[in-house]
């Protein structure tokens, strides 16, 4: 699974071109502001929907315009596996109008979903080392990322249980909360619950192998002592209908659903306490990268290929584990996109053992292969 062909049009500081990728390694280098973030950016758009660097759509519109469009070529494995097939898929958005648009080979779609999992895009950027350090938000969006790719009938349920917890939430915000219909949304929502949480913790059994074979392969003393569980979001020894009726005075005080999947997290611990606290930053980054490396490797098992989008790693990862990330991602033909701000010198990162690749320089947004 490679993205071989890329087009933009008013993306960030983009300028209006169409790129011919290696399906194996890009190495994309240029002085700060050039727009070699902005080219991730914009791959990233096709796998996530969403910028991985801020929030907001109209932050990534060019100044001026009122919408976007990203357009992709994608090729995958056919079903008899003796040749590839190739996709052509498409976003845009217009942030006057709200209004997002989904295409594969021509066809509109409805669901982002649909258009994602053509392009399993994981990103490594200064944010990802939050993975560790940070909240259960960002541990909970490592792991569903992961369900997404594995389990296709995840975004349905996920989507089904966040309107059910809309409801819920609207009920419980009221000052007369009605208790019968209330009764009513936390059947779904019990139901939706659990089907949500066994699937997460079905995908979680099998990364979890995934990760301690690479911290064995990586020969780290002081990741093997890590302790690594699933945290569902509430007392694994309790019903969550009885959770929810034992704390209904205290959900009706705050306003909002506090038990179930949207509290769930990988609790990671060294010696009773959380890594956090116990390892050194450099450590963090390095479990990081090895949590990241094992989603990829998972996803090798079931036959679909994750592509890495590696924002500035030579400011954020010491030679070590760069050495470890772009050795790995050869060993599993990931395909890559890796930008520096000097010009690249693979035989540092992969010695006399490179894979293919492409070398792009970028100058006021526009990509020349060299």
């Amino acid at each position: 699974m490679a993205l071989i062909r890329l087009q933009t049009q008013h993306f960030r500081n983009l300028a209006p071109q169409s790129l011919r990728l290696s399906p194996s390694v890009n190495l994309i280098y240029g002085e700060n502001g050039s727009g070699k973030s902005s080219f991730l950016e914009a791959v990233g758009y096709l796998g996530l929907g969403r910028s991985f660097r801020v929030n907001r759509h109209d932050a990534v519109v060019q100044h001026g315009e009122a919408a976007l469009t990203v357009f992709g070529e994608v090729t995958l494995p056919a079903a008899d596996e003796a040749r590839e097939e190739s996709h052509r898929i498409g976003y845009s958005r217009n942030t006057t109008e709200r209004e997002t648009r989904l295409r594969v080979d021509g066809e509109s779609v409805r669901q982002l979903s649909t258009v994602a999992q053509y392009l399993p895009v994981s990103v490594i950027d200064p944010g990802t080392f939050e993975i560790v350090a940070g909240g259960p938000g960002r541990r909970r969006q490592f792991l569903d990322w992961l369900v997404f790719h594995v389990e296709h009938g995840f975004a349905s349920d996920w989507q089904r249980l966040q309107r059910v917890v809309s409801q819920r939430n609207k009920l419980l915000r009221n000052d007369r909360m009605d208790e019968s219909l209330l009764r009513l949304w936390d059947q779904q929502y019990v139901e939706l619950a659990e089907r949500v949480t066994a699937t997460r913790s079905r995908v979680f059994e099998q990364f979890l192998p995934c990760l301690q074979s690479l911290i064995g392969e990586a020969n780290l003393p002081w990741a093997e002592s890590i302790g690594f569980d699933f945290f569902r979001g509430w007392d694994r020894k309790t019903d969550l209908g009885d959770v929810l009726r034992n704390h209904r005075d205290q959900e009706h005080r705050v306003g909002h659903t506090q038990y179930g999947p949207n509290r769930a997290d990988i609790r990671l611990r060294l010696a009773g306490r959380p890594v956090s606290e116990t390892l050194s930053r450099g450590q963090q980054k390095t479990l990081v990268v090895l949590m990241k490396l094992a989603q990829a490797r998972l996803l090798c098992e079931k036959g679909t290929q994750c592509i890495f989008l590696l924002d500035d790693i030579n400011a954020e990862l010491d030679e070590s584990n760069r050495a470890l990330l772009a050795s790995r991602i050869r060993d599993l033909g990931s395909q890559a996109f890796i930008t520096s701000i000097e010009p690249p010198r693979p035989e540092q990162l992969w010695g006399d053992a490179r894979p293919d690749f492409k070398v792009f320089h970028v100058e006021h947004g526009k990509l020349t292969e060299e």
